[in-house]
This record gives structure tokens, sequence and C-alpha cells, in this order.
């Protein structure tokens, strides 16, 4: 039988980005895409997934490129439901695309791959001592980052530039930002950061750029063969 593998999202991920990284693992026919709130107005994603009193609020990005402020709670048990569902239907890998980590997010059969539990690990063996320097989409997620980002031996510098909303010219000088001031490796933490944005950084600062996506991509197309 040959392996599928099953992407689940919260908002509006760019999936299409990732999928050539995949291809040579599995058809794309045998790639299901499932999203919470991506096809949700914002009515709608706060009629279901508002925050309420004593909920942790989370950000997503929805399909008119609003981002909406949602409980972490009701996203997690959603996330859970359809985990469920993608397990019963026989998904050999379930691939949660998130910048947020979840703790209470399991499958029976299928392998369950949460970014947020295997990029910093991974990354902090990469660097290896490497100042790294970070680059988020909104200041929001500033916040959560330093506990993110524990494992690495030096503590990361941080930079803002967003790439719906941003421009290519403020990514380099995010990036340019962080080398002034000592970071030998660039670190894109955002899912809505692609191969583009990379190569950009690459070319425009001669510095070694890591991808979420492209991290993430390799390791399921690993457990894919």
């Amino acid at each position: 039988m040959n392996p599928t593998l099953a992407i689940l999202t919260i908002g509006v991920v760019p999936v299409g980005a990732i999928l050539p990284l995949l291809a040579g693992q599995v058809p794309e026919e045998q790639i299901k895409h499932i999203s919470l709130m991506g096809s949700l107005s914002k009515e709608e994603a706060l009629q279901e997934y508002g925050v309420e009193a004593g909920h942790e609020p989370m950000l997503t990005l929805l399909s008119n490129k609003e981002v909406v402020e949602v409980s972490r709670q009701k996203t997690e048990q959603a996330l859970q439901s359809a985990i469920e569902v993608l397990d019963g239907q026989g998904y050999d890998v379930i691939l949660l695309m998130s910048t947020y980590r979840f703790t209470k997010l399991h499958a029976r059969n299928s392998i369950l791959l949460e970014p947020q539990r295997i990029i910093p690990p991974l990354v902090a063996s990469i660097v290896d001592g490497h100042q790294v320097g970070v680059i988020v989409p909104i200041p929001e997620l500033l916040s959560s980052q330093a506990e993110k980002w524990a494992l690495l031996e030096n503590p990361p510098l941080y930079a803002l530039a967003n790439p719906v909303f941003g421009t290519e010219q403020e990514l380099v000088d995010a990036g340019r930002t962080l080398i002034d001031q000592g970071a030998d490796v660039l670190m894109l933490d955002c899912l809505g950061y692609h191969q583009k944005h990379r190569d950009l950084l690459q070319q425009e600062l001669d510095v070694p750029v890591l991808l979420s996506n492209v991290l993430v991509a390799h390791l399921a197309s690993e457990l894919l063969v």
C-alpha cells in the first residue's frame, strides 16, 4: 500500500509551498489537507472558537488575510477530533502545521508530527552554539519565543517581518539588523514563510537560513518512504 499523508492546519497556511518537497515520496493525490478555520469568516470563527473566560488566546489567519484571536483550548479540542478522524481513516502520517505548541494531541496508529515539539531541539542540534536570529511575523508571537528556544546555547535575537503583509525589503532589513547584532544563522519561524523568503535572505545576506516548513517537510518525507 502506498503511504498517505494528512496535513492539518488551523487557519490559512501555504501548504502548496511544501508539496514539492514531498512529491518524491507520496503522490499529491494521496495528500489530504484539512483546515479548521481556513474557510470560515471572522464571525464564524469567533462563534465556534471564540475566547471565553479562563481560556488562553491564540492568533490565526483566515482566508481574507484577517488575523483573528481564538481560544487555544477550543482549537486543541477541534484538532484532536480531526486527528481521531484522520487516524481512523488510516493515514500513515498526520502533519500538524502550526506555530503553536499543544500538549494533549495524540494519534493511536498514525505518526503525528507536531513542528513545535520537533523544530526547537532540531534547530538547537543544527546550530550548535552559533548565534541564531529569529524572524517572526507579528509582535504578539514574541512573548512565547523565550520558552520555545530555551534549548539554544545562546539566547536568540529577534526581528519582525510579515510574510503576508510585508515587503521583501522589510524581510531583508530584518535579517540585516539581526546580523548586525551578531546573528550568524537566521531562522524563519512562521508557516507563512516559504522557500522564496529563505532564498531571498541567503542571496542578499549570504548567511544560512533555516525554514520551519522545509525542516518539517523533510522529516515527513523520510517517514513516508
